[in-house]
């Protein structure tokens, strides 16, 4: 039987996160462009980081037309979330603009579904790039990374946030995020007594 699902957050009503969603305002605008697959996963950071939010919204798909429209707006300027040979400085970005409002554009995906999104959608090829420095490790602790320094989406954003506008409060994010880990966590130590006896129970069978 599936269980019901918090219409807000999408997490079993059990488990809802949104008492702990904050209401964040931002200067810069935030654009997440989500692979499908990740919008169907249990642990959906990026949803999490739209809602708490105001001025964030969530695309899912793989192609996305709306997207040049976007980023050719009067008076805006689009930033890249993605590591890049010509990254460029965020305090320096922040500093320059002469008032223009920054379009901070998110891919949420594995980096091989990360990478295919940049491919499927020509208009972010050419747009500059935040690459974070690296940081504290993860707080994602369900979920393995290939590098030590890898974020989840939602910490992404809040560490580039942070980055683009100091002192706008954006640890705020993570409020949701480590509830959601710390859950995840709990309920796999709850699971693991239950394997173990299992195993143990089990008769072997003997060999002829």
């Amino acid at each position: 039987m599936t269980r019901p699902r918090c219409p807000r957050c999408l997490r079993p009503v059990s488990h809802c996160l949104c008492a702990w969603l904050p209401d964040l305002p931002s200067r810069s605008r935030v654009l997440l462009l989500q692979h499908p697959d990740e919008a169907a996963h249990p642990l959906n950071t990026a949803r999490l980081a739209a809602l708490g939010l105001r001025r964030a919204t969530l695309w899912v798909g793989e192609r996305f037309p709306e997207l040049p429209a976007w980023l050719d707006a009067p008076g805006v300027r689009p930033l890249l979330l993605f590591p890049g040979e010509a990254a460029v400085d965020a305090a320096a970005w922040a500093a320059t603009g002469e008032g223009a409002e920054t379009l901070l554009v998110v891919p949420d995906g594995t980096w091989r579904k990360a990478r295919r999104l940049l491919r499927l959608n020509p208009a972010l090829a050419a747009l500059p790039r935040l690459a974070l420095a690296p940081a504290v490790p993860s707080r994602y602790r369900v979920r393995r990374a290939r590098a030590p320094d890898a974020l989840a989406t939602v910490e992404a954003v809040a560490a580039a946030l942070d980055a683009l506008e100091p002192g706008g409060g954006f640890e705020a994010l993570l409020a949701p995020f480590d509830v959601m880990v710390e859950g995840q966590i709990m309920a796999r130590e709850a699971r693991a007594p239950t394997r173990r006896a299992a195993r143990v129970d089990l008769p072997r069978a003997r060999g002829r």
